[in-house]
């Protein structure tokens, strides 16, 4: 398999494909051709798409190396499975299926040995990793056989760390089942199929060496690993000493000092006073001069290095020139045939793209024309967020606009809006400049809640948008959440493809006449309202009256809530109905201050009852006609009982780690309950896919999706004035005949590269039991549960159990965060 472009390669791979990409100065395509020879294979087939002609041109017929090779050319990309199908012609009996863009030093023989042996139409070679994510999981029963696979899972699907290497055994028949001519993939497509169809597949568990060499830090690793001896490959050259490679015709001047382990290719030059340190790599031709420093550096062929320079942790692409006293950081890319003069400075993880010029003396923060660089990601529970100003500057939200729009058609319309602080307004601004430099159009509501920019999208045929706020108890940072075109935030893929455009900055950027224009539409408030009132039952509401006490904590839902609720008749004592971007961002203690303040309030006015509506207008905080503070979960409980009175055959979503009490509540009205993952991107999801009657979570995060399947606080006040009337009921009244629940909470510290280990260990342990894996892991005693969730940001797993009593659930709790930590 040698079609890759190795994206996230680049500069490396901005032009050669990435089977070129050299290792101790040989293609990772011809390590891989002489291990297939080692094991006796010696006919060979490249698929070839990208670049295809170097790779033809370098191996020829394959005779250099001992092998018969043949070449198949893919037009348009047509995917793993797609692209052997289009070399169908060339494979007459069982074949290896190999990327030619890994490095390992597998057991071929024991693979095709193993794959005989058990009868399978296909195996699937399997390696546990540290980190799972960027992998195929394969789950096998105790022989071997197959039993599911997840393709590049998030966290909460993890429940195993052993991978799919792409590395297959297949039975020739096999073909028959991959459709000519379409894009069609192994484990997306085929392996699913075969499994459904009953064939036998088996998972080949390795320990021995296999990287997919897929990024610039794989890159770098597989070196160290190759000069360690962690694999085995060829190494060319002798070893002069201990951990020194010499390659044929190099020329080490005996005043250089080299500390191994190092490697030095062939017809390479250190001069006297060169300082070669631990884990350097030099290719053919290189030229280091005297006083340059080399520290686990990787330097491709015919490069030089200038006097003085220093480089470390960082890889030079061929026929590059480094200038006199030039300094190269850690992570730090040069593409081929690039010049860094004098004295010039390549800060960290900055990235030159080929053909590129650093002048001399020049202080480089930035990568030259495409960033690469190594970050974890971009979004989070909360979309993107960071400091104002030091995460999310101005430029970065211009470039992060530009990847959103550059994944949406020309001309489009994106809708935006903000909170009342300044510093979401100047970010929401660069997002708008960004938008519109992609060729983009941009609708500012400015100043309004989320849920009014989220319908103004669905019902304006927007494509997307977003919307910029503090973030909660943090003045000093924003979260901005992009949404589509229904009005529900973006799934993980396009997320994915966010990150992925922004790191590698694949951005669209228009001509002058094609840049997008700025819109402030007039009446999209009304619009809302008007939207709003007509999915809530207004007579109902009017002849209830209701009396409430509406804390709107100085955001921007006192902007909404007054226009809605004085068209429904409601009495109305409003707090803190201002925008005030000095006190719209409360902190944890803020915000029990204020709801302590609207209990007294409720309780010495006579109203209704009380709620507390958050800065965008998406949750809300209840309290109950007696001045009780309610809950987030029981809030929840108290919202499916209503929905459930009110509804033939109730449907109701909720997160995996809500009480059973929702689902015992929903059945006995004759419902079902849909459970989802823990994010509320999962929740808006399944309002917009399903006809659910509610979907609501344990924070005050209500949907309705009659009116749109998003958080919506005010509509959440609405249909909950509307659900008591039509009940006859108070607040007070539904809180007090509501089942007691017991759920406790556990957080366990656990390193990043053990949460895979962790999830499939545990699921192997209760495989056998009742089991829910919808997001982590969920084990059912009878009634009880634990459930087991990796953290999707920072390096702990989280832990929730429900009990018959507040003791046994804290029991449960606690004896799975032990068992977590044991097996950590």
């Amino acid at each position: 398999m040698a079609g890759g472009q190795g994206t996230r390669l680049r500069p490396l791979t901005s032009n050669q494909p990435k089977p070129m990409l050299p290792i101790l100065g040989q293609p990772l395509m011809q390590h891989i051709l002489r291990l297939a020879c080692r094991h006796g294979f010696t006919d060979a087939v490249a698929t070839v798409q990208f670049l295809a002609s170097i790779i033809r041109n370098h191996f020829g017929d394959g005779s250099d190396i001992g092998m018969s090779l043949e070449y198949a050319t893919e037009d348009l990309p047509l995917g793993t499975a797609g692209s052997v199908k289009n070399a169908e012609l060339l494979l007459d009996d069982r074949f290896l299926v190999i990327s030619g863009d890994a490095l390992t030093d597998l057991d071929l023989t024991d693979l095709v040995r193993f794959h005989q042996s058990r009868g399978a139409a296909v195996t699937v070679t399997l390696k546990r990793v540290e980190d799972p994510l960027e992998f195929g999981i394969v789950i096998t029963d105790d022989e071997g056989r197959i039993d599911r696979f997840l393709e590049k899972p998030g966290w909460g699907d993890v429940f195993s760390d052993t991978i799919n290497t792409g590395i297959y055994v297949v039975e020739r028949d096999v073909l028959d089942y991959i459709p000519s001519g379409e894009e069609f993939d192994f484990s997306k497509d085929l392996f699913p199929l075969l499994l459904e169809k009953g064939l036998p597949m088996y998972g080949y568990v390795t320990d021995r060496y296999w990287s997919d060499v897929g990024t610039i830090d794989a890159y770098t690793n597989a070196h160290r690993d190759v000069l360690d001896r962690k694999v085995e490959v060829e190494m060319p050259g002798f070893e002069l000493r201990q951990g020194v490679w010499l390659g044929e015709g190099a020329e080490l001047d005996p005043e250089a000092s080299v500390q191994g382990p190092v490697f030095i290719g062939e017809n390479t030059k250190i001069e006297g006073g060169a300082d070669l340190r631990e884990y350097t790599v030099l290719g053919r031709g290189v030229t280091v001069k005297p006083g340059a420093t080399l520290n686990r550096a990787i330097v491709h062929d015919y490069a030089y290095i200038g006097s003085t320079a220093s480089l470390r942790g960082c890889v030079v692409g061929k026929n590059s020139d480094i200038k006199y006293g030039a300094r190269l950081e850690e992570g730090v890319v040069v593409g081929e045939q690039s010049y860094v003069g004098e004295g010039a400075v390549l800060n960290p993880y900055v990235k030159v793209y080929p053909f590129k010029s650093v002048d001399p003396g020049a202080i480089v923060s930035e990568s030259i024309i495409w960033q690469t660089a190594g970050a974890k990601g971009l979004f989070g529970e909360r979309g993107v967020s960071g400091l104002v100003n030091v995460d999310i500057t101005p430029e970065m939200a211009v470039r992060l606009a530009l990847a959103y729009s550059s994944l949406l058609p020309k001309r489009s319309v994106v809708v935006a809006c903000r909170d009342a602080t300044r510093a979401a307004r100047i970010v929401k601004r660069s997002l708008g400049v960004g938008v519109n430099a992609a060729g983009l159009d941009c609708h500012d509501l400015e100043l309004v809640p989320s849920p009014v920019a989220r319908f103004y999208a669905r019902s304006a045929r927007a494509a997307g948008g977003f919307t910029v706020r503090t973030t909660p108890g943090d003045p000093d940072s924003v979260d901005i959440q992009f949404f589509d075109e229904r009005g529900i935030d973006v799934d993980p893929s396009t997320q994915r493809q966010l990150e992925r455009a922004y790191f590698r900055d694949d951005l669209r950027r228009a001509f002058h006449h094609d840049i997008g224009d700025l819109a402030f539409p007039p009446r999209s408030l009304e619009y809302y309202v008007g939207g709003l009132l007509q999915a809530i039952d207004r007579e109902a509401i009017a002849e209830r009256r209701p009396k409430l006490v509406v804390d709107y904590a100085f955001g921007g839902a006192a902007v909404t809530g007054p226009a809605v609720l004085g068209r429904v008749k409601a009495q109305v004592l409003a707090l803190n109905g201002v925008l005030d971007e000095e006190r719209v961002v409360l902190t944890d203690d803020d915000v029990a201050a204020h709801m302590r303040a609207l209990a007294a309030v409720v309780g010495s006015s006579g109203a209704h009852f009380g709620v507390m509506l958050n800065s965008p207008g998406e949750r809300i905080s209840l309290v109950d006609e007696r001045g009780r503070i309610v809950d987030g979960p029981t809030a929840l409980l108290a919202m499916v009982w209503l929905v459930a009175r009110t509804s033939e055959g109730p449907r109701v979503a909720v997160p995996v780690a809500a009480s059973r009490v929702v689902e015992e509540i929903v059945q006995a009205r004759g419902g079902s309950v849909r459970w989802t993952r823990l994010s509320p991107a999962a929740l808006m999801a399944a309002a917009d896919g399903d006809d659910l009657d509610l979907a609501g979570g344990e924070v005050g995060d209500f949907i309705f999706p009659e009116f749109i399947p998003v958080f919506d606080g005010v509509m959440s006040l609405l249909k909950l004035i509307e659900l008591l009337a039509a009940t006859d009921r108070s607040l007070g009244d539904v809180v007090d005949q509501l089942p007691t629940t017991h759920v406790a909470r556990r957080d366990v510290p656990v390193p990043w590269e053990s949460k895979g280990t962790v999830m499939r260990q545990l699921l192997e342990r209760f495989g056998d039991q009742q089991v829910l894996t919808i997001d982590g892991i969920k084990v059912f005693r009878d009634r009880d549960w634990a459930l087991v969730v990796p953290h999707p940001q920072e390096p702990l797993v989280r832990v929730w159990a429900e009990g018959a009593s507040d003791e046994a659930a804290y029991a449960l709790a606690e004896e799975f965060a032990a068992l977590v930590e044991d097996l950590k």
